[in-house]
């Protein structure tokens, strides 16, 4: 696996905030319809009392709002590499009064420290929503996060599929409008994520949902 320096954090960094800073004030209402099972990932993470969440590239915010109303006992963290985003997720947490529950960081999902963050050491949930296709050492961070599972904690990881199951048309003009905002769905998300899980002695749960829009995927340790 390739290593991932500093310079190439902190260009993939500025690349996101220039995506997003005017993109960040409409990113929810865009992608409500598209980015498909989410509210699926967040059901299955079954969180509990005292319960700790992670999620790894958390964007806007949104699916840690959603999260902290479905597991009110769960405590909530979340870090994005860039800053646009993390300003708008700020926002998004205090106009939803949730400003206590969730606590936010800046960092790179192939290489954070969870106890200089937020100090937590690991994590009982941590999940990475519809962001492995936007990260080019999309392998790092999976393992990443893996490394920073608690003992029986869980890893999940929903984005792209490859439309396998659906129409060539349908498959071609999404790919082709997706790669006009650097996103690449990850043809070898499920071998990347087996990995993954062998190196952290775990196991994969993995899934295509619907017809291959979208693929699913549960390390478990």
């Amino acid at each position: 696996m390739a290593r991932v320096t500093e310079q190439d954090s902190e260009a993939h960094g500025r690349l996101m905030d220039a995506i997003y800073r005017n993109q960040r004030h409409v990113y929810d209402l865009t992608r409500k319809y598209y980015l498909l099972g989410r509210d699926r990932l967040i059901a299955d993470l079954a969180a509990g009392e005292g319960t700790t969440i992670l999620e790894a590239a958390c964007g806007t915010g949104r699916n840690l709002i959603v999260a902290a109303r479905r597991y009110p006992k769960s405590s909530l963290y979340g870090f994005d590499i860039s800053s646009e985003m993390l300003k708008q997720a700020s926002r998004n947490i205090d106009r939803a009064g949730l400003s206590d529950r969730i606590v936010l960081a800046q960092a790179d999902a192939t290489g954070f420290d969870p106890q200089a963050l937020f100090g937590v050491a690991s994590f009982d949930r941590i999940f990475l929503s519809y962001a492995v296709s936007m990260i080019p050492p999309w392998r790092a961070a999976i393992a990443e996060a893996a490394r920073h599972l608690a003992d029986d904690g869980a890893l999940h990881v929903v984005d792209f599929g490859q439309q396998e199951r659906l129409p060539g048309w349908f498959r071609a003009g999404l790919q082709g409008w997706l790669a006009k905002f650097h996103v690449e769905p990850r043809k070898e998300l499920e071998r990347g994520m087996a990995e993954a899980a062998q190196d952290a002695g775990a196991t994969l749960r993995f899934e295509s949902l619907c017809r291959d829009y979208a693929r699913y995927g549960v390390i478990r340790r």
